[in-house]
């Protein structure tokens, strides 16, 4: 008995480790704007960065919820002084610009760039970005216009928290599409820039946003959609999102489009009442679809 104690223990505390690395595991993440790369080596591993802009920013998307760490390096020019003060902008979701500043900035010991025409990699400097459920835009760049930056992007998934979810409906005359996947339907609203999606709602709650572009055949490759979100009569945000045809879900009466892979907004509903518009900002693509969700526990707030 106390050796199959001792196996079942052992497993357990297996399964812990194991579980734990799942969601302490970091990933790297590649703006989808910047071509360009800066390649080092930081004591004697490669390493890619990408350019930060000054002006236009680089991209990042991310499905949450999840933690972003920002590691950036500064570039020394043969002969420039020994340290540099610097600042990094960053913008979640179309949100408010924030801006980390570093100060008295040294030139890295172990880190040098592949071609040494760029002169030295600047200690790293780290910023830290924490975002909740469904999918973010994240826009990051530099404060100062003739210092470089270069940056690595990593994320760690974080564990949701359980919830029920139940459907909301929009207000009319967005139309119903029946969406079928493995033999189970769901049901989704059509929506356009003469016809956007519109909801009321009592907060404090959450509302999911699943959207899926309509995709004709003949279109290929990844599928880059921008939709904005506003209470009223205020902007809230602007989400970029990217998707491709989605191989396991089609439509339930309809064999000239493809519904893409859904990609998830959350939006965070203050007290009170609120009125949400959601609308496409590409006049080259076709109409959206949207399914609308909110936690079961807050029925209570509609009656």
């Amino acid at each position: 008995m106390r050796r199959k104690t001792k196996v079942i223990l052992f497993t357990s505390f297996l399964l812990l480790i194991f579980c734990g690395a799942v969601f302490s595991q970091t990933r790297s993440k590649r703006p989808v704007n910047i071509q360009s790369k800066v390649r080092m080596v930081i004591s004697g591993k490669s390493r890619t960065y990408y350019p930060l802009p000054f002006e236009k920013p680089a991209t990042i998307n991310l499905k949450g919820p999840a933690k972003l760490k920002i590691v950036t390096r500064a570039r020394f020019k043969p002969g420039e002084k020994n340290n540099l003060d610097y600042s990094i902008k960053y913008q979640v979701d179309g949100g408010k610009i924030e801006e980390t500043g570093f100060t008295g900035v040294e030139r890295s010991r172990y880190a040098v760039y592949r071609k040494g025409i760029y002169g030295i990699p600047g200690d790293k400097e780290e910023i830290i970005i924490e975002v909740g459920l469904g999918y973010h835009t994240i826009n990051v760049f530099r404060g100062e216009k003739d210092i470089n930056i270069a940056a690595r992007f990593r994320y760690s998934k974080m564990k949701a928290k359980k919830r029920s979810w139940i459907s909301l409906t929009p207000d009319h005359p967005n139309e119903p599409v029946d969406l079928v996947t493995r033999e189970e339907m769901s049901h989704y609203y059509r929506f356009s820039e003469q016809k956007p999606l519109r909801f009321d709602i009592i907060g404090p709650t959450q509302v999911r946003v699943l959207t899926r572009p309509e995709i004709d055949y003949k279109m290929k490759g990844r599928i880059i959609y921008r939709v904005q979100v506003k209470d009223g009569k205020n902007l809230l945000n602007n989400y970029m999102l990217s998707t491709v045809k989605s191989e396991v879900t089609g439509y339930l009466k309809n064999g000239k489009l493809i519904p893409g892979k859904a990609r998830e907004i959350v939006i965070n509903v203050p007290s009170g009442r609120h009125r949400y518009e959601i609308c496409p900002l590409d006049k080259d693509k076709h109409t959206l679809l949207a399914k609308l969700l909110f936690p079961k526990s807050d029925v209570k707030l509609e009656e």
